[in-house]
């Protein structure tokens, strides 16, 4: 085959894939109703050979970028022959293949001269999926039919044809007509997959196409394990926790990972990590694979093209029955949630060894969906919170963390809503959003600036859903290398009594009253490197900025600035320096 090869025609077929995807990804910006798909971009779109295997993807939210090929390669193995051009599939099914059950999946088979060549795939974050609760988080699940409608492969087109009858049966059982809508949306994103895919094979044919898809997988391959092969060979132990099961109070949930290098290969073991949960802290095996394939991609080249080959020289070894691979028919909504945690182990696994390519810890995720009636309009509605929860990654070698970028499951890709937009589509008026201060860890290179958010809730039957992490001291980013912890996450709702109710990290609010108020506050990361090595005139910077305090930039960075000059005391700096450095 390597005679036939041409690369610069692999490199065109390669980009191409790349820039379908984004078309797809385009389409759904413009077209989905629900804000949780059209401004905060919760969705990913895929293209994928015949056999399910990952072509190129463009992941507007990391989590979910190889939370596909999983259910796709199911569906393949599921419907077997009977996958007809022109069929329309609908998945999110937790135990065959999906990471979470709100996080909904349409594919479309791509035929070509009446051949199976490839698969066009979005999925996204859906505002309602069913279940005891609205919006798609119940920290009182107890097994999966209290979280969400369950939906095993399942053609709502065959061969052309719409399928009414299933199409009927899919929604009825979803609250929100809006969801209808955002899957229609995301079969117009195969669509424009598919058609790109069509347009390459008549230009090139089905035979370059193949003969080239493979060579893309083999070089991709090699390039990861040429990364492997800079990592020097041992075993690396991380661990990490999660914290209140939503159920006992003070519980927590061990992570325990080995990375075994050896060679051009590597292992993620998660063996001896703590039994699945009786609550919804629990994964599914596919969320717990993509949490550890975005941050290991983290920490090498970040221009390896994202396909197959990717995960060749990759092994995970997690076992039934741990929290991070739940059996069937335990609860898992919070597992893609887990990714943060996750992502500790991995990051303290890599530390020594990678020390100027990881990261000191990212903000938890600590969300609050609030669903209700909006008495302008007399319809539902349910809104996230993505505007509040988003707070700053770590610290890292020669940068400061990124400021109010979310969870490192997002890894950016999440965006906060406009402060408009928020206010049209919601019944809450925005009173408060600007950065922490003393939020982000101290370091030579702090962590990332964490936020407040408030707003006033002038719904009516207003229910509050906390499901996160991070309230805890011991859940606070951690710091690298000298730096110093990020700042502690918190949600609380002011009554128009003036009772406060400061939320535990997973519960359930129920008859939330008009006119109350609800304050958010996302930690910051953790920082990297000794505070005191940080030069002084980026902490005079960030104290002008309002970002640090006077307090911490003298108890923390050393460094003493005079209140009404805005200067810094150079003798009592060098003397405060000097004693401490």
């Amino acid at each position: 085959m390597a005679n036939k090869i041409d690369k610069i025609l692999a490199s065109v077929f390669q980009r191409r894939f790349k820039s379908i995807t984004e078309e797809m990804g385009l389409t759904l910006l413009r077209t989905t109703r629900s804000p949780i798909l059209n401004e905060a971009r919760d969705f990913v779109t895929g293209l994928y050979d015949a056999q399910g295997r990952m072509l190129e993807q463009t992941e507007y939210i990391p989590v979910l970028a190889f939370a596909v090929q999983p259910a796709l390669q199911y569906i393949v193995r599921y419907f077997g022959k009977n996958i007809l051009d022109g069929d329309v599939i609908i998945h999110n099914d937790v135990f065959s293949g999906g990471n979470q059950n709100a996080d909904v999946a349409v594919f479309k088979p791509i035929f070509y001269n009446g051949r199976l060549v490839a698969w066009a795939a979005c999925k996204g974050h859906q505002a309602d999926i069913g279940g005891a609760v609205a919006g798609g988080y119940n920290p009182e699940a107890r097994e999966v039919w209290q979280e969400a409608l369950r939906i095993t492969p399942v053609k709502i087109y065959e061969a052309g044809n719409f399928r009414k009858d299933v199409w009927d049966m899919i929604f009825a059982n979803i609250r929100y007509k809006i969801v209808e809508e955002d899957i229609k949306a995301e079969m117009g994103g195969c669509i424009v997959g598919e058609r790109g895919i069509k347009a390459l094979l008549e230009r090139y044919g089905i035979s370059k196409f193949k003969e080239h898809v493979e060579y893309l997988f083999d070089v991709t391959e090699k390039m990861v394990r040429k990364e492997i092969e800079q990592i020097p060979d041992g075993t690396y132990p991380g661990e990490s926790y999660v914290y209140y099961d939503g159920i006992h109070e003070g519980s927590k949930m061990k992570i325990n990972l080995n990375v075994v290098v050896n060679d051009d290969k590597i292992s993620f073991d998660y063996s001896g990590s703590d039994p699945q949960t009786q609550g919804f802290v629990n994964a599914p095996l596919a969320a717990t694979a993509s949490a550890v394939l975005l941050t290991f991609l983290m920490l090498i080249n970040p221009d390896i093209p994202h396909n197959d080959g990717i995960m060749r020289p990759i092994q995970i070894i997690n076992p039934k029955g741990s929290f991070l691979n739940a059996e069937y028919p335990a609860a898992t909504t919070f597992g893609n949630s887990i990714t943060g945690p996750n992502a500790d182990a991995i990051m303290k696994a890599f530390s020594n060894i990678l020390p100027k390519k990881v990261t000191a810890g990212w903000n938890r995720f600590l969300g609050f969906t609030l669903t209700g009636k909006d008495p302008r309009s007399n319809r539902s509605y349910v809104d996230i919170l993505f505007l509040a929860l988003k707070g700053g990654s770590g610290g890292t070698y020669m940068a400061d963390g990124y400021d109010h970028i979310g969870l490192i499951n997002c890894a950016g890709g999440i965006l906060a809503q406009d402060y408009e937009m928020f206010e049209i589509q919601d019944p809450h008026f925005l009173v408060k959003h600007e950065y922490l201060k003393d939020s982000a860890g101290p370091g030579l290179w702090r962590g990332g600036l964490g936020i407040e958010t408030i707003f006033e809730i002038y719904g009516e039957n207003v229910t509050g859903i906390a499901f996160g992490d991070g309230v805890e001291e011991e859940a606070r980013a951690f710091g690298l290398f000298g730096g110093q912890e990020g700042s502690i996450n918190k949600a609380e709702l002011k009554y128009p009594d003036g009772t406060v109710k400061v939320a535990r990290s997973k519960e359930i609010i129920r008859e939330i009253p008009k006119n109350t108020l609800f304050k958010n506050i996302a930690g910051g990361g953790g920082g990297y490197g000794d505070p005191l090595l940080r030069p002084v005139d980026k902490v005079l910077e960030d104290v002008r900025n309002e970002l640090v305090s006077y307090k911490s930039a003298q108890n923390d960075y050393g460094v003493v600035i005079d209140e009404g000059s805005v200067t810094v005391n150079k003798e009592e700096t060098e003397k405060l320096r000097g004693r401490n450095g």
